[in-house]
């Protein structure tokens, strides 16, 4: 039951002109905003979907953003690596006029400074920095200068030379998410770029009678393989050969020393994470040294860098061996040019599929814009309508309140 009172008509009507007002106020603050949600109790259930929907959004245009600078990093790549690969052409090109047998001494000292200018060239490109100055060849320890050059003295020539390029570098993988749940694993390692031939170590170490002592961890070209208490060499070689290394391991049959081979050209990358597995096994040297240069001192390594055989080849023609060019030198080089070609492909297969990312994310992008747009978006001409109508109103209620602000209760008792 109401009270009737002098202030009654006051009380009504400024209680409605303030609902009046706020609905004014929400109007003009959608029209402003171009929002038909201003507050989650407007439409609770719509801004639960939008705001998973901006969520969703703001992942692909990452997403997006990360594929693009994919592209642009797999782009800087296969400039350097097609260009080494120009290099590698002529340098094979002198390689064959120079095992013909016809030139003179002189001659192949005359090329071998060519060769050698073609290597410093070949060592820029590996070294090679990207426009943030991060190392495009040193897996992901790329503030560190990929490729490190030691000078010596190389018979035939007066002056110091190039006698080896030493990897900086690691074996680190990133694996850069370009969809939900899904990566791209992007590797820079440079010693499997600027690499000629598969590489093996043989142990000079009888492992016929080992067997681990302690549980341990080893890690083989980056991948971490478990090593169990009571394991034998035969144990260890099928847990390597079964594991996402792409090294073959076997027994020497003369050594009877564990054999390790890679699947394809690139160094070997060997040491013990915890334990001395490789160690026992005569396999690396120790902790104290990093790989790849720890193989111990019985240990027989094999097959080398590109660098290493445009070493051979420049060294070869300085002491005007003819056959050694022809030969073993030719081949290596014949396999490092091959291993860029396989590189080259491998970078440009990851371009596509970044580029795939791009265009798929840039698309989806767009129609969950399209989806918020739907959920959150004004429809402005009933918006319009509608402030139109509320202005209306208000201005009708003003002038209602100016008629009765005159009423007193006398008005009720006639």
């Amino acid at each position: 039951m109401r009270r009737i009172s002098s202030g009654m008509n006051d009380t009504d009507v400024q209680s409605r002109l303030r609902i009046q007002e706020f609905k004014l106020n929400k109007a003009n603050n959608q029209l402003g905003s171009q929002r038909r949600i201003q507050e989650l109790r407007d439409d609770p259930i719509a801004a639960g979907h939008l705001v998973r929907y901006q969520s969703f959004e703001g992942r692909m245009k990452q997403f997006e953003a990360n594929a693009q600078t994919l592209t642009e990093r797999f782009t800087v790549r296969e400039g350097y690596i097609n260009d080494s690969l120009q290099i590698m052409h002529r340098i094979r090109e002198l390689a064959v006029q120079g095992a013909h047998g016809t030139y003179t001494a002189e001659d192949l000292h005359n090329m071998a400074g060519e060769v050698d200018q073609l290597l410093r060239e070949i060592i820029q490109n590996a070294n090679a920095v990207d426009q943030d100055g991060n190392a495009l060849f040193a897996g992901t320890n790329t503030k560190a200068t990929a490729f490190e050059v030691e000078m010596g003295n190389v018979e035939g020539s007066g002056v110091p030379m190039i006698a080896q390029v030493v990897y900086n570098g690691n074996v680190g993988t990133n694996n850069v998410e370009v969809d939900e749940g899904q990566y791209l694993e992007v590797n820079n390692s440079g010693n499997r770029t600027f690499w000629a031939e598969a590489q093996m170590l043989t142990s000079g170490r009888d492992a016929t009678q080992w067997q681990a002592q302690e549980d341990g961890i080893i890690s083989v070209d980056g991948k971490e393989i478990s090593v169990s208490r009571g394991d034998n060499v035969y144990a260890l070689i099928s847990k390597i050969n079964n594991s996402d290394a792409a090294v073959k391991a076997s027994l020497d049959p003369l050594t009877q020393g564990i054999h390790l081979q890679t699947t394809d050209a690139r160094q070997l990358w060997l040491s013990d994470v915890r334990g001395t597995v490789l160690t026992d096994l005569g396999v690396i040297s120790g902790a104290e040294q990093r790989p790849p240069y720890n193989a111990a001192n019985s240990a027989r390594v094999s097959g080398g860098s590109l660098f290493d055989s445009v070493i051979a080849l420049r060294d070869a023609m300085l002491r005007g061996d003819h056959e050694a060019i022809g030969g073993r030198v030719l081949g290596s080089l014949d396999a490092g040019m091959s291993n860029l070609v396989t590189r080259l492909s491998e970078n440009g297969s990851n371009y596509e599929r970044a580029m795939l990312n791009v265009t798929r994310n840039s698309q989806t992008a767009l129609n969950v814009t399209k989806m918020i747009s739907s959920e959150g978006d004004l429809d402005f001409t009933k918006a319009v309508t509608d402030m139109k109508m509320l202005d209306y109103v208000h201005q009708a209620s003003l002038s209602v309140a100016g008629k009765m602000y005159s009423s007193t209760l006398l008005n009720y008792m006639r």
